[in-house]
């Protein structure tokens, strides 16, 4: 999630994507998401066993910016918001 283009971005797993990231847009989530207002789903993943989507993201939480803002721009390089291709 991130608030607007290379501004600030926020990392986490949920087993219900739509949910969530529809959570975050109506600031139902206390924390750091809230606070900064990271409301545009920019990036994600799936994975099929949630141990494996915690390990990667325990491991992504220790990145520098630099490289969680490439992994973002690699795949959506306008920072477009992400949420409707969910559906």
């Amino acid at each position: 999630m991130a608030n607007h283009r290379r501004g600030r971005t926020y990392l986490g797993v949920t087993s219900n994507l739509p949910q969530r990231v529809w959570q975050h847009r109506n600031k139902m989530v206390d924390g750091h998401s809230k606070d900064h207002d990271c409301v545009l789903l920019v990036w994600y993943e799936y994975f099929d066993d949630l141990q494996d989507a915690r390990a990667s993201e325990y491991r992504m939480k220790k990145w520098k910016r630099a490289w969680k803002l490439r992994l973002i721009e690699e795949r959506n390089p306008e920072w477009r918001d992400l949420y409707e291709e969910l559906a």
